[in-house]
C-alpha cells in the first residue's frame, strides 16, 4: 500500500464506521460502541505505523473520487510535519476519548447515535488534517461544524442542549462566511486553491501576500477556535456529553483553527500576525477572569480552553508557528485529561456539575485525583510538566522580542500572557481545592466512588503519562531506533522544535530569542505567579467550601466575571433591536412591494389590459368602425406632430 492509499484508508475508516452505525446499529448500543472504538483503534495504529515509516518528505498527491464525463473530482492529500503532529494528536487522544466514552455513556439509551457522531467527527477532523487545498478544507470544516452540532445536541430533548447546539452552529457560520470569502479571493488572486502551490508562489515573491486575504481566512479560525468576538458559543457547548467536550472542545476541533493558521502561515502578512497576537494575548487574560466566575466545572474548564487557545494564537502572532503547534499538542494532553476527569467526577456524582456541591473526592477517587492534579500542574506550567515547555516559552519569547527592540506591542503581549499565567493558577487552584479537599458538600458527593476501568485507564495514560512527560522531547531523548523522541514520535516533535525555517521557527527559535534577552527574572516571575496563585487559592477558597467565597465577599466582581463581558446580552440586543427589525423590513418589502405590487400588481395590470382588449371584440360592425376612425384620428395626430 503506497503512502497516499494508506492516508486515504486512515481517512475513510471512521466514515465506514459511521455508515455501519447509521445503517445497522443506531439502536445497537454496545455494538455501535465496539465498531466506533475499533475504528478509532485502527486509525491510531495506522497513523503511528505511517509516522514511524515516514521519511520526513512531504507526501502530496490525489486519488480519483468521482468522475462526471470528462470532469474528475479528486481527493487531494498534503502530509508534512505540521500534519504529522495534528494526525498524532487526533488519532491518539481521539482513541482514548472513545475508550472513556464506553464507560461514561454506559447507561445512555442513545449511545449508538453518540458513537456514530464520534465517528463522523473523526472523519471530518482527519479531512482537515490531510486536505491539500482550501476548498477541500472548507468542505471538511463544515462537516466538523455539522458533527459538532449533532454531538452537542445529543441530549436533544433538553432545551439548553438544543439551544447550545444551534448557537454553536450559527456562530460558526458567521466566521465561516468570512472564511469562504477569503478562499474565493485567494483562488482568484493566486489562480489556485492548492496550499503547496500558494506557498511556492509566496516564497518566490513575498510581496504576493495580501492582508485582506489573511484576515478573511482568519475568520474561520476565529469561529472554530472561539476567539474574540465569536467566543460566546464554546461555554454553551458544554451542554453536550463530557467526552464531546474533551474531544471537540479541548483536544481537536477548537485546535483546528490554530492548525489551519499554521498551515497557511506564509500567507499571513505582518499586519495579520499582529492582529492575531493582540487577539490571542487579550483572550489569555479575559477568559481567565471569566473562569473565576463559573461554578460549573465544565464551563470553568471551557474558559480555560479559550485562554490557552489565546496562548497558541499569541505564538502565531509572535512568529513561532512550531511553538503554537507545540502548545496545541501539550494542551490537548492536559486539557483532555481535565475534561475527562471532570466527566469521571460528574459520572460519580450522578451528573452533578456544580463544583461547590462536590468536595472531599480525593480519597474517594484517587486515580481521578492524581490525574487531575498532574494535569493542573501541567496547565499551570510547573517546571518539567508538559505545559511548562510550551506555555512558559510563549511568555518568555514575547519578552525576548521586546528586549530585542522589535516593538512595545511585545511588552503588552508579555504582560497579558503573564497575567494569564497568574489567572490559570487561580482558577485551577480554586477547582482543585474545592472539588477534591475538605468534606463532601452533597449527598451525591458523599456516595461517589472511583469510576470503572473504561474511564480510569485513559486518565492514567493521558494524565499520569502525557500531561507530565509529553514535552520531554526538548531534551532529545531518542529511543525505539530513533522513531520516538521521549513520549512522542520523532517526526511529530520535529516541527514543534524547528518550525518551518529560521524565518518561522518553533520552540528552539523562541527559546533562543529569550536567552538573548538575558532576563532570568522572567522565568522566576512565572514561577511566582504559579506559586502565588495556588497559595492564594488555598487560603482564600479553603478546602472543600460549600459556597464560592468570591461570590459572597465580592458579589459585584463575581457577577462581572460570571457574565463574561455581557457578550450574550449585547448580541441578543443586536438581534432584537437591529437584525430583527431589518429582517421584518425586508420581509415587508418582499410581501408588499415584490409579492404584492410587482408580482400581483403586474398580474392585475395584465388582467385589466386583457379585459379592455376583450371588450373591443363585441362582434358589432358599428363598434369596429368607431374604433377604426378613432385609430385614424390618433395616428393622424401623431403623424402631424400634434402628439
Amino acid at each position: 500500500m503506497n503512502p497516499l492509499e494508506l492516508l486515504a484508508t486512515i481517512l475513510l475508516i471512521p466514515l465506514a464506521s459511521a455508515a455501519i452505525i447509521c445503517l445497522f446499529l443506531r439502536r445497537g448500543g454496545y455494538a455501535a460502541a465496539a465498531v466506533s472504538v475499533v475504528a478509532a483503534f485502527g486509525i491510531m495504529c495506522l497513523s503511528f505505523y505511517f509516522l514511524f515509516n515516514w521519511d520526513g518528505l512531504a507526501v502530496t498527491g490525489a486519488l480519483p473520487w468521482l468522475e462526471l464525463g470528462d470532469y474528475k473530482f479528486e481527493l487531494g492529500f498534503l502530509f508534512n510535519y505540521e500534519a504529522a503532529t495534528m494526525l498524532a494528536v487526533v488519532a491518539f487522544i481521539g482513541f482514548w476519548i472513545h475508550v472513556f466514552s464506553v464507560g461514561y455513556m454506559d447507561d445512555d439509551k442513545d449511545k449508538g447515535r453518540f458513537f456514530g457522531g464520534l465517528s463522523i467527527f473523526m472523519f471530518s477532523m482527519l479531512g482537515i488534517v490531510l486536505a491539500d487545498n482550501l476548498f477541500m478544507i472548507f468542505i471538511f470544516w463544515e462537516l466538523v461544524g455539522f458533527s459538532s452540532y449533532m454531538l452537542i445536541a445529543h441530549y436533544w430533548d433538553k432545551d439548553f442542549a438544543a439551544a447550545a447546539s444551534k448557537k454553536a452552529f450559527i456562530v460558526n457560520r458567521i466566521g465561516d462566511f468570512g472564511f469562504l470569502v477569503g478562499i474565493a479571493w485567494a483562488y482568484h488572486y493566486y489562480g489556485t486553491a492548492n496550499i503547496s502551490e500558494i506557498t511556492a508562489i509566496i516564497q518566490v515573491d513575498p510581496s504576493k501576500t495580501v492582508t485582506g486575504i489573511g484576515l478573511l481566512l482568519m475568520c474561520g479560525f476565529v469561529g472554530k477556535s472561539a476567539q474574540f468576538p465569536l467566543q460566546v458559543w464554546l461555554t454553551d457547548a458544554m451542554a453536550g456529553p463530557t467526552p464531546v467536550s474533551a474531544l471537540i472542545h479541548a483536544a481537536t476541533m477548537v485546535a483546528a483553527g490554530i492548525y489551519f493558521m499554521v498551515r497557511i502561515f506564509f500567507l499571513l502578512t505582518p499586519e495579520t500576525l499582529e492582529w492575531i497576537m493582540w487577539s490571542g494575548a487579550i483572550m489569555t487574560s479575559f477568559a481567565g477572569f471569566c473562569a473565576l466566575g463559573q461554578n460549573d466545572i465544565k464551563k470553568s474548564l471551557a474558559y480555560s480552553t479559550l485562554a490557552h487557545l489565546g496562548y497558541m494564537a499569541t505564538a502565531i502572532g509572535l512568529g513561532f508557528p512550531g511553538l503554537a503547534i507545540m502548545h496545541m499538542a501539550m494542551h490537548a494532553c492536559f486539557k483532555a485529561t481535565l475534561f475527562l476527569c471532570s466527566g469521571s467526577l460528574i459520572h460519580a456524582c450522578h451528573h452533578e456539575q456544580d463544583m461547590f456541591k462536590m468536595g472531599g473526592l480525593a480519597k474517594k477517587m484517587p486515580i481521578t485525583f492524581i490525574a487531575f492534579f498532574v494535569a493542573t500542574l501541567s496547565i499551570c506550567a510547573v517546571p518539567f510538566t508538559a505545559g511548562y515547555y510550551s506555555k512558559d516559552t510563549i511568555i518568555a519569547s514575547a519578552w525576548g522580542l521586546f528586549a530585542h527592540g522589535d516593538g512595545t506591542q511585545y511588552a503588552w503581549a508579555f504582560g497579558l500572557t503573564m497575567l494569564g499565567a497568574l489567572l490559570t493558577a487561580l482558577y485551577m487552584g480554586r477547582m482543585l481545592f474545592v472539588v477534591f479537599f475538605g468534606q463532601p458538600n452533597s449527598e451525591k458527593a458523599s456516595h461517589a466512588k472511583e469510576s470503572s476501568l473504561w474511564m480510569t485507564l485513559p486518565l492514567i495514560v493521558l494524565g499520569w503519562g502525557l500531561s507530565l512527560g509529553a514535552g520531554w522531547f526538548v531534551y532529545d531523548w531518542i529511543w525505539a531506533g530513533g522513531a520516538m523522541d521521549a513520549m512522542l514520535p520523532t517526526d511529530v516533535a520535529h516541527f514543534m522544535v524547528n518550525g518551518f525555517s529560521e524565518a518561522a521557527p518553533g520552540w528552539k527559535g523562541a527559546h533562543h530569542i529569550y536567552e538573548e534577552a538575558h532576563a532570568p527574572w522572567v522565568e522566576w516571575l512565572s514561577y511566582g505567579c504559579i506559586a502565588g496563585g495556588l497559595i492564594f487559592c488555598w487560603f482564600f477558597y479553603g478546602r472543600g467550601p460549600s459556597a464560592d467565597r468570591l461570590q459572597t465577599k465580592a458579589p459585584g466582581l463575581y457577577h462581572v466575571f460570571e457574565r463574561h463581558g455581557w457578550f450574550d446580552n449585547i448580541y441578543d440586543a443586536y438581534v432584537a433591536k437591529v437584525q430583527q427589525p431589518f429582517a421584518n423590513f425586508i420581509s415587508l418589502l418582499d410581501v408588499a412591494v415584490i409579492g404584492g405590487l410587482l408580482v400581483r400588481g403586474s398580474a392585475a395590470v395584465a388582467g385589466l389590459v386583457g379585459m379592455v382588449s376583450r371588450s373591443l371584440h363585441v362582434g358589432n360592425i358599428h363598434a369596429y368602425v368607431f374604433w377604426f376612425l378613432a385609430g385614424v384620428v390618433l395616428f393622424s395626430a401623431f403623424a402631424l406632430g400634434l402628439l
